[in-house]
């Protein structure tokens, strides 16, 4: 089995069955509680095959993650263009669009995602080179997110960054030296990029930009954890539309 057609957790089995993509269900044979109910009930509905397996098998399964007794075999994550995501948005009043600039750590993914859904974000962008995409970590810390929020995954986010300036889109990229977060104008079809890691936006992207956006920080340490920038950044352009 590839690790990237599994997904595992209550949470990530839930939401995957509820949106169709298991084929079939592993859990744990000695396993007993209220959640065990819930998913033998959702799986017999979506008519999902049950497998009752020891819980080495599953830990095998999994690479030794914490998978609570549920293991989800699923069909592999359908990415949407950016066509699809520039039509869904149309239906949008200023979509806000998330552009992940080689975003490496599973976890940072999974928590942007599950930041997205809760502020509304149109969609997430990320490359298909050089940066993580869907997997099975990814899914189990969105906790339910990935069915909700759009993803499409390109060859080129220059190319991406020229076609969204051509729809109508303001492009912010994430900078140290930047109009302070407070005081950004997030009026307007948006389109936010969040850099690597280590490294931050590429210096191709950060020429594409309309405008540097900062967080401002007045501590000792020099920048936010990826998944937290964009956590605040995504809640600040939330705050000024509600």
């Amino acid at each position: 089995m590839e690790k990237n057609d599994i997904v595992y957790g209550f949470h990530a089995v839930t939401e995957s069955l509820l949106a169709n993509t298991g084929n079939k269900l592993y859990i744990q044979e000695d396993l007993r509680g209220k959640n065990l109910q819930k998913i033998k009930e959702l799986a017999r509905e979506k008519k999902v095959a049950i497998s009752w397996t020891s819980k080495k098998s599953l830990t095998e399964m999994t690479e030794g993650a914490v998978h609570q007794g549920f293991v989800l075999r699923v069909s592999e994550f359908a990415y949407q263009s950016l066509s699809d995501l520039l039509g869904a948005a149309q239906e949008q009043e200023n979509p806000l669009f998330l552009i992940l600039d080689g975003i490496m750590d599973p976890h940072n993914l999974g928590s942007i995602l599950r930041t997205a859904d809760a502020t509304n974000v149109a969609g997430v962008i990320i490359p298909k080179h050089r940066a993580v995409g869907v997997t099975p970590i990814v899914a189990k810390t969105a906790t339910g997110a990935l069915e909700h929020v759009p993803i499409a995954r390109v060859t080129n986010l220059s190319q991406t960054l020229t076609s969204l300036k051509e729809a109508g889109f303001w492009i912010f990229a994430t900078d140290m030296e930047g109009t302070p977060s407070t005081k950004w104008n997030t009026q307007g079809k948006l389109a936010l990029i969040i850099g690597n890691e280590g490294k931050g936006v590429s210096h191709n992207l950060k020429k594409l930009a309309d405008e540097m956006i900062s967080i401002p920080m007045n501590g000792h340490v020099q920048s936010l954890n990826a998944s937290v920038a964009a956590a605040i950044l995504m809640y600040e352009v939330f705050r000024n539309r509600l």
